[in-house]
């Protein structure tokens, strides 16, 4: 490898120019608002604010398998947050995630309105609320937390590592492209060999771990993250693609697939959701024949 262009750090990084890529435009090295805009509030219990990515997904997964299993407790509206444009760092959303990230929710089921930030969070919030997908039995339940942290530990390897340098960065660099390439066929050999043993990850229980784990590891395995199957020969896992299958024919993962989704075949986004009704007459397909 050259070291012709090797990058020499200051003493003191300073925010001086854009780091490039496809999200330079949100990126900064600051938290809080950068504009005054409240969230809008639906008629349901929960309030889900959120995009199609797999953090996203987590999220309204959860909330279609609830009302799949008969919680009708768990009606939600689910709101497009539109990263790109920055509605993330609105004074509404700061005040219910001061990370600025998605999803974000809040329950106003509460005594008080609830916030709760961050995927694994929602999913184990939801989980307890409702007695569903979160075992009671110390032994089943503690290896589901185990692989839910797992997932929460592992994907900014696979996201913020492998996705963004090999398919975001302005430039494409040997060295950060087979680092991260190499941790994650090393995190699809970890699930391969679990896959191997046990039907779902915690064993013969699908729960949140898959929920969790399936929109990152699932579609990359299928081939539909990043454009990289080829490239990670990700049909080499064959325990990992099973479960991939099996976690896709549910209903309830088909409908949380669409919700918050701006891309991607109009058929299959549904960019806001507030009945049920809107997967047969909402999305973006039939909108646009609505001209």
């Amino acid at each position: 490898m050259s070291n012709d262009n090797e990058y020499t750090p200051p003493a003191v990084w300073k925010w001086e120019k854009g780091s490039g890529g496809k999200f330079e435009n949100i990126n900064r090295p600051i938290a809080g608002p950068t504009h005054d805009k409240e969230l809008p509030v639906g008629t349901h219990p929960f309030q889900l604010y959120s995009l199609g990515t797999p953090n996203g997904v987590k999220a309204t997964v959860m909330f279609e398998e609830l009302l799949a299993a008969g919680h009708s407790g768990a009606e939600y509206d689910a709101w497009l947050i539109n990263i790109g444009e920055g509605d993330q760092f609105s004074s509404g959303y700061v005040a219910i995630n001061p990370n600025s990230k998605i999803p974000v929710m809040v329950d106003h089921s509460a005594p008080e309105p609830q916030r709760v930030f961050e995927s694994g969070s929602i999913l184990v919030y939801l989980a307890e609320k409702f007695g569903a997908f979160l075992p009671s039995d110390i032994a089943t339940r503690t290896e589901t937390m185990n692989w839910l942290f797992w997932q929460m530990g592992s994907a900014p390897y696979l996201g913020g590592g492998f996705g963004h340098f090999y398919a975001y960065a302005p430039v494409k660099l040997e060295y950060p492209i087979d680092r991260f390439a190499m941790e994650v066929k090393r995190q699809l050999d970890v699930l391969d060999r679990r896959l191997a043993e046990t039907r779902y990850l915690a064993g013969d229980e699908y729960t949140i771990a898959d929920i969790a784990t399936w929109p990152w590891y699932g579609a990359l395995a299928k081939g539909r993250l990043y454009d990289a199957g080829e490239f990670l020969q990700v049909q080499e896992y064959k325990n990992v693609l099973r479960w991939a299958d099996e976690i896709e024919a549910r209903p309830a993962v088909q409908r949380g697939r669409m919700v918050n989704r701006p891309f991607g075949d109009p058929s299959e986004q549904l960019r806001e959701r507030h009945d049920a009704s809107d997967f047969e007459h909402r999305t973006e397909d039939k909108l646009q024949s609505e001209g």
